[in-house]
């Protein structure tokens, strides 16, 4: 495996063979500790979104901090974490085919604890058909639409679809969900909390109404990194589907930063890149350009090995650039720099492999288990 022979080797990380996906050990085990510490304090549980890491290795050390088990935004995610041993998924994503409700019964069969989300009762219907021939119960969630518009149903339309679900003889209503992704960046502290605040009053008049009729609601599960020191408040939910607080990225340190707070999770994910052209003053070429970074919002952020107040930018497909004052320091051929990515999730699905280090030393190679497993 490329880099191996570089594990247990002192400065063995400023020699990767780049561009390479790279986890500060030490920053991820902090983050994970001090989400546990949270989620213990406020009295919520946790289920971290695998959609971030995709790693069964990090799924297991999310776990053995106390998480209920993880989320996984996808059915193939999902096949791939429970294959490497994880037993209690949420797959958060609908599941609509015939060819995907059969492999989301497959895996059913499979593990210990697997919930799926609905938002149609016709729907519902088929996962009923398709348990009652697997000859296991299926969980289901009902997803609810916090007015983001992508997945869910509305809650003022939910209760008969979670009729439905409790009716079936073959499903069993696990709860509600609802995530409100479109609060989770918002950069001002006030309206990010009046925002997520107000999609959990409404899923709080749901759950009551649901109490009313006489329906258990078991799990309410929601949530996210932004919004993780809010939603606690509104004593709503009973889970946490926190995800990219493992790793950081340019987005959420900015969530934090902007309005001049520092952010509550330290970065962890960086992607190496490597000097391969230095012929202009202030100017290298580096070897990781559009390819190594997702670019859905903007460029990284350089943390180590370039100068103070250098920038990087896309050179094209295969190269990046950074453009620097000579006057902090000359950057040369072979020049290791590390940097903050813009946006973790679909940068992580870029790479095959995770190299992780403690310090200087990189410590272990990880396979990132989900990678490209988008169906």
């Amino acid at each position: 495996m490329l880099n191996e022979n570089l594990i247990g080797v002192p400065g063995g990380r400023w020699k990767l063979q780049t561009p390479a996906l790279v986890i500060d050990i030490e920053a991820l085990e902090r983050n994970i500790a001090v989400m546990a510490a949270h989620a213990e304090r406020r009295r919520v549980a946790l289920r971290p979104h695998a959609k971030t890491h995709k790693s069964a290795e990090i799924a297991r050390r999310q776990i053995s901090a106390g998480a209920l088990g993880i989320c996984c935004a996808k059915l193939g995610e999902a096949e791939a974490l429970a294959a490497a041993g994880i037993d209690s998924i949420l797959l958060t994503s609908p599941v609509v085919t015939e060819a995907g409700i059969a492999r989301l019964l497959a895996l059913n069969a499979k593990i210990g604890a697997l919930a799926a989300v609905c938002d149609d009762e016709a729907i519902a219907a088929h996962l009923d058909a398709a348990a009652a021939r697997s000859g296991k119960t299926l969980s289901v969630v009902v997803d609810i639409d916090p007015g983001m518009g992508r997945t869910g149903i509305r809650p003022d339309r939910a209760p008969p679809l979670v009729e439905r679900i409790a009716s079936s003889p073959n499903l069993r209503f696990a709860g509600l969900q609802c995530y409100a992704g479109q609060v989770q960046h918002m950069e001002s502290p006030n309206e990010r909390r009046d925002a997520s605040l107000s999609a959990l009053k409404e899923l709080a008049g749901l759950r009551d109404l649901l109490k009313a009729k006489g329906q258990d609601v078991p799990m309410l599960s929601g949530g996210g990194t932004g919004t993780f020191d809010i939603d606690p408040d509104a004593a709503v939910l009973s889970e946490l589907q926190v995800g990219s607080y493992v790793f950081m990225d340019r987005q959420y340190n900015d969530v934090w930063t902007k309005p001049g707070s520092r952010p509550p999770f330290e970065t962890a994910l960086f992607v190496q890149t490597t000097v391969i052209s230095a012929n202009r003053s202030g100017l290298v070429t580096t070897d990781a350009g559009l390819k190594a970074f997702a670019t859905d919002d903007g460029v990284p952020v350089i943390a180590h090995g370039a100068p103070a107040g250098a920038s990087y930018f896309f050179f094209g497909d295969e190269q990046g650039g950074v453009i620097y004052s000579e006057e902090h320091g000359k950057l040369k051929r072979g020049d290791a720099i590390a940097c903050v990515v813009p946006h973790c999730d679909p940068t992580v699905n870029l790479y095959d492999i995770y190299h992780v280090v403690r310090g200087d030393t990189l410590e272990a190679i990880w396979p990132v288990d989900g990678r490209g497993r988008s169906a």
